[in-house]
């Protein structure tokens, strides 16, 4: 008995230039500087709701650094004890932002309840000012990321986060005007309130998708039976079994299976299939006869 082992790699990189890379380390650098003017800001004004776009913008920040270091990351080989590279970093850090970001929510919400129980005088130019100053550095990160957004999907979470940064400090922006013209302090709290939801949303809308690639799931957009049956229309496959699907990472996409055959062309028509059909990039096929099935039990 002979079993024919065989892989094949096919890669879709999303192409980011070197420049924009650069551009994303100069606006992490800015963000934060920006967050620590408005954590020091929002405690001289007493304003709640301005730390809280001050986490919100640290973790945008961090999302920003995250995506950087990870396209540096990328271009670099597999090793001996990395056999898949290096790519699922990104997941890493990005769970451990939407940790992050999701304890930020929680001491918002707190903190915004209090200051709805018992408003604190506030200075509300203060605000205005900082948050006029957020407004312009959000647009402007919005507009770095803006570039790449339409190929790459890390760089679209980037733009799509410094956008929702730039509402957010609109928002400050309308509670600082209500402070100052009317006197309405309590609506300190309620932006706080409306920042910390919309934080802890994101962390949980985005927590299933990263969560199943760490614990190795079939991509939500890949269809198993589909994928069989389009590998049973191949002339001279007889059957297919021990199909695993899942991620390395946000965009390659790994595939193993035993296939019963003889002929060796075969691992290259189901590659080629996999590739075109389903954008399967990592195949792991193996060739056998019908005694794989009394000696495989995954």
């Amino acid at each position: 008995m002979i079993h024919h082992h065989a892989h094949e790699h096919c890669h879709h990189h999303h192409e980011v230039s070197e420049k924009s890379v650069r551009y994303l380390f100069i606006s992490f650098i800015i963000n934060i500087l920006l967050s620590l003017i408005e954590i020091i800001g929002g405690i001289i004004a007493g304003s709640i709701s301005l730390i809280g776009d001050a986490l919100h913008n640290t973790s945008d920040a961090f999302s920003i650094l995250i995506a950087a270091v990870a396209f540096k990351i990328g271009h670099k080989k597999a090793t001996r004890k990395y056999t898949y590279g290096f790519k699922r970093a990104e997941v890493i850090g990005g769970f451990v932002n939407l940790i992050l970001l999701f304890i930020s929510g929680l001491y918002l919400i707190i903190e915004g309840i209090e200051r709805l129980i018992s408003p604190h005088s506030i200075d509300g130019w203060l605000i205005i000012w900082i948050s006029v100053l957020a407004l312009i550095v959000d647009a402007l990160t919005a507009k770095i990321s803006h570039h790449d957004a339409h190929h790459s999907a890390n760089m679209k979470m980037v733009f799509i986060h410094n956008l929702a940064d730039a509402f957010g400090s609109l928002g400050v922006i309308l509670s600082g005007i209500c402070i100052v013209l009317f006197d309405i302090y309590f609506v300190d709290g309620i932006m706080a309130l409306v920042i910390a939801f919309y934080m802890i949303f994101q962390s949980v809308v985005s927590f299933k998708p990263i969560v199943n690639i760490l614990m190795n799931a079939a991509p939500e957009n890949i269809d198993l039976n589909k994928i069989e049956k389009a590998i049973k229309k191949i002339k001279g496959v007889d059957d297919i079994h021990h199909i695993h699907v899942w991620s390395i990472s946000e965009h390659d996409i790994s595939l193993e299976c035993h296939i019963k055959g003889s002929d060796l062309e075969l691992v290259h028509k189901i590659n080629d299939l996999l590739s075109k059909k389903f954008d399967i990039n990592h195949c792991n096929i193996q060739l056998e006869d019908d005694s794989c099935c009394r000696e495989c039990e995954l």
